[in-house]
């Protein structure tokens, strides 16, 4: 794949991003939406000014900042990376890009480098480690933690070369020559694309729950909340996770998933096996368009998979 002329070519080593940490959401009714995250995804609400608040499912200070302003999901993302953060400003910058460091991005990560995403502008936000409380403990209902986040852009190819050659993601599979999945760690993605030449911006943003039990235990309490699903349980070809989506009030697609396919052995290159893979053992591929890439399970939702 060779660069295109919007990114530059990358002659040094890639930025070692370690960890999807957050995402951030603009919306005209701040109230409403960080009410769904807290009563109906029961995450923990860490600060709120009337303008930003933090929300989290773990021991981060947040895994979702929402802010007041006009409808804009996915208006930023942040990325945790494993490696001193100088260091990383100067390959970024060597690599042709303009790297901004900044202190005042959040109370909980006092030093951050910000860059531009190519082709859809947003700011990416790469930092070593979030600081301060995180939520208090343990619930039965809440999400693991976040899961990966999938977008909307006219060209799939320079942004896998963006995300490959610059922050050191690796590829996981492709649906077709549309859809393309991306990895940062174990997890099979944390990033994902949907090359479109009618939608821009966010196709969805998943949340991990444990297993199904405790994905069973959330629908539950979703129903009492009178959330309906848009679609699922499935199960998805790439990374063979049990799927559930839904809209949040902004009309923001949710997905909450669990058995997402791990890869432990980067040097042997397949996923841990399950007995519901196709291949054995399983290595990241070119998935055919067909009803079993999109759920293995059956019925098939043409809005979630439009593009």
């Amino acid at each position: 794949m060779s660069p295109s002329p919007e990114v530059p070519s990358i002659s040094s080593s890639a930025v070692n991003v370690s960890n999807l940490g957050y995402v951030g959401f603009q919306t005209p009714d701040l109230d409403r939406l960080v009410d769904y995250y807290t009563k109906v995804l029961d995450f923990q609400l860490i600060e709120n000014d009337g303008k930003q608040a933090y929300l989290t499912t773990d021991f981060r200070h947040h895994s979702v900042v929402i802010e007041k302003g006009d409808l804009k999901p996915r208006s930023f993302v942040g990325y945790e990376i494993f490696e001193e953060l100088g260091s990383a400003q100067k390959r970024l910058t060597k690599a042709g890009y303009k790297v901004e460091r900044r202190s005042d991005i959040a109370p909980s990560t006092p030093d951050v480098l910000i860059l531009k995403e190519p082709m859809t502008g947003i700011n990416l936000h790469l930092y070593d480690a979030q600081s301060g409380k995180g939520a208090d403990g343990y619930t039965p209902i809440r999400p693991t933690k976040l899961g990966h986040v999938a977008a909307f852009v006219p060209d799939l190819d320079p942004l896998q070369t963006f995300y490959q050659d610059l922050l050191g993601f690796k590829w996981s599979d492709t649906i077709g020559d549309f859809f393309v999945f991306l990895r940062c760690n174990a997890d099979h993605h944390a990033a994902n694309f949907m090359s479109s030449t009618k939608k821009r911006g966010l196709h969805h943003i998943a949340y991990e729950m444990r297993d199904l039990n405790h994905l069973q235990t959330m629908l539950d309490h979703m129903a009492v909340e009178q959330v309906r699903l848009e679609w699922g349980p499935g199960r998805h070809g790439p990374g063979h996770n049990i799927f559930t989506y839904h809209h949040d009030p902004d009309g923001n697609l949710i997905e909450l998933f669990t058995q997402l396919d791990v890869i432990h052995d980067e040097a042997k290159g397949n996923w841990e096996p399950r007995p519901w893979h196709n291949e054995f053992p399983q290595y990241p591929k070119t998935w055919e368009v067909d009803a079993v890439a999109v759920n293995s399970w059956g019925p098939l939702n043409p809005n979630v998979m439009d593009h």
